[in-house]
């Protein structure tokens, strides 16, 4: 038996990069100027790690039930990007966890679901979803865009004679931010929680599962080595960032809004393209767009007030313009594309295509 399992954990997927852990470590420890493959080694063992943790919440979701199984799934699917959010506020890079935030927002709205879209699309012509989540989703998506306005707004627009207590607008806005969060997962998963079950049966898709569930035990011991791995490897990846975009010739802010993003979310984006192929349109939508609004409503406000505690500086929620703008569009486009609940190839080509244009416009943007 345990020999079935090595041979299943050694079949070609995400697990044969964790030999990049060991690579990581060494290029730390023994060639220390490496920044640019410090940077890109650390990147790339992050991703089997964030996998195995998502593996892992899956398994104790199976056991946990329904509410508190998705509950898991959309934390835990944020666990890697929130560890090296953290890594980065201790490290003073406030300005790389705000772009990483934004990143993540606008990468499980465009890149995620656009690439589940293209994906499913290409084996069922129309697919299908609840479309009374997806109107839930984006207004929540909308209510955190304005969260990030406002802030942004008055920074932008006020008289240079003018002073704003900034940090007590972030504070105010991050505590409603957090609220509305806690009043969705009531709504959503106690008292309408009817309106969030699947439209669409099919008898004949394909249900993944686990095939043999792990033990309480032996899922809360991968949980928390992965996350100490993960911990680690941010530590790494932190420590080389600033040199490594220099030696790329790319900005902060693309490193944030691109780079780091997708490293965080990197097995949630693999998760939500394989099951749409599947068919499994309910929970593909869910996982890219649970995990925006989590991040949008709860990531980034309790980012805010983990600030006072360990960064040398406290955050805000002053973001850059493009920033703001990107969400906002994102939003606008997500709502615009799934509004109906129905979704095809095309459509996930035009969010890809959206998203590489704000990937291009970051790229050149200075910071």
């Amino acid at each position: 038996m345990a020999s079935g399992k090595l041979a299943a954990f050694m079949k070609p997927s995400l697990n044969w990069l964790l030999v990049f852990i060991p690579i990581s470590v060494y290029l730390e420890h023994f060639h220390s100027h490496a920044h640019l493959w410090i940077f890109f080694s650390a990147c790339v063992a992050i991703i089997p790690l964030a996998g195995l943790l998502g593996e892992a919440t899956e398994h104790i979701a199976e056991r946990t039930g329904e509410g508190i199984g998705g509950l898991l799934n959309a934390t835990f699917g944020n666990a890697a990007e929130l560890i090296i959010a953290i890594v980065a506020l201790r490290a003073g890079y406030v300005d790389v966890v705000k772009a990483s935030l934004t990143g993540s927002i606008i990468g499980n709205i465009l890149l995620v679901l656009g690439a589940a879209f293209l994906a499913g699309g290409f084996y069922h012509k129309i697919q299908q979803f609840n479309p009374i989540a997806a109107r839930t989703q984006a207004a929540m998506l909308v209510l955190a865009s304005i969260g990030l306005i406002i802030p942004a707004l008055f920074h932008f627009l006020r008289p240079p004679h003018v002073s704003l207590n900034e940090a007590a607008i972030s504070l105010a806005i991050a505590a409603l931010l957090i609220i509305v969060y806690a009043l969705s997962l009531v709504f959503s998963l106690g008292t309408h929680k009817e309106l969030f079950r699947g439209s669409v049966e099919s008898p004949s898709e394909e249900v993944v599962h686990p095939s043999q569930p792990w033990s309480w035990q032996g899922a809360l011991l991968v949980l928390g080595v992965a996350t100490f791995f993960i911990a680690w490897m941010s530590e790494i990846l932190v420590g080389s960032v600033e040199q490594a975009a220099e030696a790329t010739g790319m900005s902060s802010v693309f490193v944030g809004i691109i780079v780091v993003a997708i490293v965080g979310n990197a097995a949630e984006h693999s998760t939500a393209v394989l099951v749409a192929m599947k068919n499994r349109m309910e929970l593909s939508f869910g996982i890219a767009i649970g995990s925006s609004t989590q991040v949008a409503l709860f990531v980034a406000p309790f980012l805010v007030f983990l600030s006072y505690l360990i960064a040398p500086q406290p955050m805000d929620l002053v973001f850059t313009r493009g920033e703001v703008l990107a969400v906002i569009l994102s939003t606008f486009m997500m709502a615009f594309a799934a509004g109906d609940g129905r979704s095809n190839w095309f459509m996930g080509a035009q969010l890809l295509a959206v998203y590489l244009i704000f990937a291009v416009g970051f790229y050149f943007t200075p910071g």
